[in-house]
């Protein structure tokens, strides 16, 4: 059956239809503030919620709406957000080092949940574990080894389930095996990120939207913030755009690599179907370096599958039908159904692979989540609140890190049509040797 392309008016994230229209945020622009939060994502208004708190005036300015970005564009999976191994960063800045960075994946992992059970924010968070899925039976073999390695080094829990297990925990033959992360989480992301605005709203930050950044400049006092708006003063400035970072900021967009990645929505589809292909309810994921990332709709009517789906960056008129295209390689049962919703959000990738925050120039920042953002943007923003107010456990191991750029970068990153469709090139020839093997 062809694939139909989703109307114009779907042509938005999926999250959105459960949340209305952007509330409205108006007011006018004050002459000055003690905190300036420029980016009202996970990052910025968790920081907001830190200061307004702590009895700081606190402004969050945003181009867009609040919320605009990936905030209400990603798939709602949680993971422990470290990507590199304890003995790749061991040898770049010893084994304590190392072991202190992960730790912070761990524990944006634990905080995330805590937080959003004291603040009863009704965001459909679920403790529901990962299915990190294998594309090769090699790939298999290093999982397996990896998550026995992971238990007994950092104490965390996971288990391999071979291919001949595989449809207990995912409706499909298309991997081979895979490794179960039960700590892993999901939630509502749209929903999430209302509840922050309201925390934020109600502690006593003021947040405008359309409201462009255009400059910060150093002043005798602190800074002088340049919007569309008008000037405000401020003692401290927070920038907290990740994918999103502009000329603004030249050091930090240097240092940051904006990524699309696109996500569709299916019809609403029978419950016995979405039971067979998410028996358990994981969030799931693979092991192909162009990786795909899917799980069921809260309410159990829908998949919600996403990922990377060109070498260069498109839009979802484009991305829907070729993302479809693969959802149902992985799970043939889809190939009569419809998709009703395609949209796109931009990431931040960094040349490390980790997470940043620190203070550049007087200027506070976090960004860089390298795709995994919901728990440790939420989590950085928070420590970087708590930094401004000059608190000790504001402190992070991510604090003193050299954040790397390359020569000739500016932050439009030319090189990675070439990157992705090496990466493609080999996660197909992989994939198909693995097959006919």
């Amino acid at each position: 059956m062809v694939a139909k392309t989703p109307n114009a008016q779907h042509h938005q994230c999926y999250w959105l239809d459960d949340v209305g229209p952007a509330p409205e945020f108006s007011g006018a622009l004050p002459k000055s503030a003690d905190v300036v939060v420029v980016g009202s994502g996970y990052t910025g208004l968790n920081a907001a919620i830190e200061t307004a708190r702590g009895g700081r005036s606190t402004l969050v300015l945003d181009a867009e709406d609040p919320g605009y970005g990936c905030s209400t564009r990603n798939g709602g999976q949680i993971s422990t957000s470290i990507k590199p191994t304890v003995e790749k960063l061991a040898a770049k800045f010893g084994q304590q080092k190392a072991r202190a960075i992960r730790g912070e994946g761990a524990s944006a992992l634990a905080w995330i949940g805590d937080f959003i059970r004291a603040e009863g924010l009704d965001c459909d968070f679920r403790n529901v574990g990962r299915f990190h899925a294998a594309h090769t039976p090699d790939s298999y073999e290093t999982l397996a080894r990896d998550a026995e390695k992971l238990r007994a080094d950092e104490n965390i829990e996971s288990f391999a389930v071979p291919r001949s297990e595989q449809k207990k925990e995912l409706g499909t033959d298309t991997y081979h095996g895979g490794v179960v992360y039960p700590q892993h989480c999901s939630l509502h992301p749209a929903k999430y990120h209302r509840g922050l605005l309201r925390l934020a709203s109600k502690a006593g930050a003021q947040i405008l939207g359309h409201c462009t950044v255009t400059a910060i400049e150093r002043t005798a006092k602190g800074f002088r913030v340049t919007t569309a708006k008008g000037h405000v003063d401020a003692r401290d400035v927070v920038v907290a755009t990740n994918g999103y970072t502009t000329g603004l900021t030249p050091w930090l967009q240097r240092r940051v690599i904006p990524i699309g990645s696109y996500i569709i929505a299916t019809e609403e589809l029978p419950e016995t179907l979405v039971d067979e292909l998410f028996p358990t309810d994981r969030i799931a994921s693979d092991t192909f370096k162009v990786l795909y990332y899917y799980r069921a709709s809260p309410d159990r009517k829908r998949i919600l599958f996403g990922g990377r789906v060109s070498a260069a960056e498109t839009d979802p008129e484009i991305s829907g039908p070729r993302l479809r295209e693969s959802m149902c390689r992985i799970f043939p049962q889809l190939a009569d159904r419809q998709i009703t919703h395609s949209w796109a959000g931009t990431v931040a990738y960094t040349f490390d692979e980790l997470a940043h925050t620190g203070c550049h120039d007087g200027v506070h920042y976090a960004m860089g989540y390298c795709g995994s953002g919901v728990s440790m943007a939420s989590y950085l923003g928070m420590r970087t609140g708590q930094k401004v107010l000059g608190q000790a456990q504001g402190a992070t191991a991510f604090d003193d890190l050299p954040f790397p750029t390359r020569p000739l970068y500016t932050g439009k990153p030319w090189f990675l049509p070439a990157v992705v469709a090496w990466y493609r090139w080999m996660d197909t020839r992989q994939y198909r040797r693995a097959a006919h093997g």
